[in-house]
């Protein structure tokens, strides 16, 4: 189990920056040690735990990127057509055969090997075929067109897949077409899950008076699942100190990050700032970040904590930004910052300065390229915000306002798993 020394962090009631808070979630992040070699199809979406070095040149002879035909740049004519004989034929699968001889041209099919000597491919539309069967190759064709050359893709020996990436689909077929059968990746992070509140139930379960339906449980889990993480559902925690911190120390045990939503503010009836500081260590709770700023993160027993707010979209703008950045370390994933490509804003927008904040937006393709439009309902808790938009606009700690036209980073959901 990942685990991190309760020494690691010192609690403080400021409201600490976030690149404060991410930087310290990098630096004392260790990722699980234990690794796993599973096939192909199944290692997709996990981290990979050891670089994939290329067993053999890709591709691995030289070979033709078009059907057409080939022939030696030598034997071209600087000007006008060149017209030589074809004497031989090449197809995909099959063995080069002999060398092509000078002053001639071998008809070749897209992947199939290059005769020796061949080092120029015309692609068959642009060859004019005569009806004594010789061809007519037009000039300006650059030495090596049209042609694969043997490691062109990677060279053997190199590294194809850095140890720390997160495998896509494009990652597998790299592997596969390495003859790999099977990778090293390390072994899914174990996540606890529960949410509390006596004024949540799970779906399904009947409304009573002034209760609604859990939905950050349901929210965390498929974040954590789309980041490759084995998740436990401990459910609802009712508003009773003693529960919540008989539940943080039971879940820290067999788990390598447990997280919580709701009961991290200052309310009498939030109680899992309090049961964390009992059972554990608190490294802070109070973030420069909108939506949120109640985000618990501490220690049980060495065992990563966070308790992230309680309106659903807090919930997953923080854990976007600050769970991610943690979950990453401690899966071993390669630090790199999410994309943040600038988009033209349309809206008018006023902040506090001493926040960085999370704008909730839709892009939409007008007249003058994409804009970013802001979601009309601007309320934490409004779950629509999140689904009929596209993204965030980060707003900096310095920013007070923007302007229709101002250009702002954005985040889109996408690049979050």
């Amino acid at each position: 189990m990942t685990q991190l020394s309760d020494d690691a962090f010192a609690a403080g009631d400021r409201l600490m920056p976030v690149d404060e808070a991410l930087a310290l979630l990098r630096a004392r992040g260790h990722a699980v040690a234990e690794t796993e070699r599973v096939g192909l199809i199944d290692a997709d979406g996990r981290v990979l735990a050891e670089s994939l070095i290329a067993p053999l040149d890709l591709p691995v002879f030289d070979n033709s990127a078009v059907d057409g035909y080939a022939a030696r740049f030598a034997d071209l004519a600087a000007s006008g057509e060149t017209i030589l004989p074809v004497v031989g034929r090449l197809t995909a699968g099959a063995a080069a055969g002999a060398p092509l001889a000078a002053g001639a041209v071998a008809r070749i099919f897209t992947g199939a090997p290059t005769p020796e000597g061949a080092d120029t491919i015309f692609m068959q539309e642009d060859v004019r075929v005569l009806d004594d069967g010789r061809v007519a190759l037009p000039a300006g064709l650059k030495r090596g067109a049209n042609l694969r050359p043997r490691g062109e893709d990677i060279a053997r020996g190199a590294v194809a897949l850095e140890a720390g990436r997160r495998l896509t689909p494009q990652d597998i077929g790299l592997a596969a077409a390495l003859g790999m059968t099977h990778l090293v990746v390390r072994r899914p992070l174990r996540a606890a899950v529960f949410s509390t509140g006596d004024e949540i139930v799970s779906p399904g379960a009947a409304l009573g008076p002034a209760q609604l339906h859990d939905a950050n449980r349901f929210v965390l889990q498929a974040l954590l699942k789309r980041l490759g993480c084995a998740v436990s559902d401990l459910g609802i925690l009712p508003d009773d100190r003693a529960a919540v911190r008989a539940a943080l120390t039971g879940a820290a045990q067999d788990h390598d990050i447990v997280l919580t939503s709701g009961g991290v503010s200052l309310g009498e009836e939030d109680h899992v700032r309090a049961a964390l500081e009992e059972a554990g260590s608190l490294a802070f709770w109070r973030l420069a970040i909108k939506p949120g700023r109640p985000v618990a993160m501490g220690l049980i027993g060495g065992t990563p904590f966070i308790g992230l707010p309680g309106n659903p979209v807090a919930v997953f703008v923080t854990f976007a930004i600050v769970a991610r950045t943690l979950i990453a370390a401690l899966t071993g994933v390669r630090d790199e910052p999410l994309p943040t490509p600038g988009v033209r804003c349309a809206f008018s927008y006023r902040k506090k300065a001493g926040r960085r904040e999370y704008v909730r937006v839709r892009l939409v393709a007008g007249a003058d390229g994409v804009a970013a439009e802001k979601h009309a309902v601007e309320g934490a808790g409004v779950l629509t915000s999140l689904t009929r938009t596209h993204g965030l606009i980060e707003l900096s700690e310095d920013m007070t306002t923007v302007s229709p036209g101002d250009t702002a980073p954005f985040i889109a959901y996408a690049a979050l798993w």
